[in-house]
């Protein structure tokens, strides 16, 4: 019977959109305890406190159901139908992560994640209990998608297939089931390194390891307040995420195309002039990014981070966007919009 379900749940879990359905336990990931601690002790959690507030759930995830047997692993496309770095250096514009250039991605893969744990209560009836998590909860998905054979952690630290590459999200289904497992994907990185060659800020101390504290993803969207000058001028003009390590990969000679074209950029996004969105007042600013992740980080840190690229871009009439900007109420804003006009001067 458990065969046959899992056989009908994996032709479900891509009729519904995702690019791979896989199984593991609760437990098969014993190597996240220490991982996880040595990554807190080193600091590189930077201002993200509450990873370790609740370092027995995401060390553990067989603590944060103890009832669940199985869980169901599923990896979501979300593969750019153009080449994501061609905005990087275009001076005058914003480069903004490909998986934020339109709606947010908890939104849809939650729901699609509801769909088919709803589908499996239906077919194996009273005695499954599901809990459904994408990305929001204390859930080691990258550690767990490896045990259960989705792909393996590149040295960047995320997901890597060889089926579908490294443009993909991640989403998981707790069940009480008793599941026939997958084998655990083992690493094919072999000795490339153009992942970490590709950081511009360096945050790679070692092959699979991430210095938070110097990755343009964390800068531009957890951390709170002025960034280090230091790092600034490494920026760019990238105003929110990074994909760097992600596109240098080569795996993704076998990327597949998202299936939803809800995350297909929208075309606003693509290259947003840099002047237009250094203006946005807060509610400007949320009526352009409803629905969007990048809303989650309020006006503030985006326009701090937009001040940062025109900083960055050496062009002369941006001057006059930042001065204006100066006295501005956020101090993080005003320090950012007097420092890129220094730049630029």
């Amino acid at each position: 019977m458990s065969a046959a379900l899992k056989e009908r749940l994996v032709a479900q879990a891509l009729a519904e959109g995702f690019v791979s359905c896989r199984i593991c336990r609760p437990w098969d990931v014993p190597q996240v305890p220490g991982r996880l601690q040595a990554f807190l002790e080193a600091g590189y959690h930077g201002q993200m406190g509450w990873m370790a507030e609740r370092i027995h759930w995401r060390g553990d995830p067989a603590q944060l159901w103890p009832d669940a047997r199985s869980v169901i692993m599923l990896a979501e496309s979300y593969t750019p139908d153009e080449d994501p770095m061609a905005v990087v250096g275009q001076a005058d514009r914003g480069a903004v992560s490909v998986y934020a250039r339109n709606k947010d991605y908890h939104d849809l893969v939650k729901k699609r994640l509801k769909r088919l744990a709803r589908w499996l209560i239906a077919e194996a009836g009273g005695d499954c209990e599901v809990k459904v998590f994408v990305d929001t909860a204390p859930v080691p998905e990258k550690a767990l998608g490896q045990a259960a054979g989705l792909g393996w952690q590149g040295k960047h630290s995320n997901l890597v297939s060889r089926d579908w590459g490294n443009w993909a999200f991640l989403g998981s289904v707790f069940t009480t089931l008793e599941l026939p497992v997958d084998q655990a994907e083992p690493d094919r990185c072999g000795s490339c390194r153009v992942c970490l060659d590709s950081c511009p800020t360096d945050a790679f101390p070692a092959p699979y390891q991430v210095d938070a504290r110097r990755c343009i993803s964390y800068l531009t969207i957890e951390h709170k307040g002025p960034v280090d000058e230091e790092l600034r001028g490494k920026l760019g003009n990238r105003i929110y995420g990074c994909d760097d390590c992600l596109a240098a990969c080569p795996w993704n000679k076998f990327a597949v195309a998202a299936s939803d074209m809800r995350y297909a950029a929208r075309e606003e996004l693509k290259a947003p002039k840099l002047a237009e969105l250094a203006v946005l007042d807060d509610a400007a600013f949320r009526a352009m990014f409803s629905g969007s992740p990048i809303k989650r980080i309020g006006r503030d840190r985006f326009v701090r981070n937009v001040l940062y690229a025109i900083g960055n871009s050496g062009q002369s009439e941006l001057r006059g966007v930042a001065r204006g900007l100066t006295e501005d109420p956020d101090p993080a804003v005003a320090d950012a919009a007097r420092w890129a006009v220094q730049q630029i001067s």
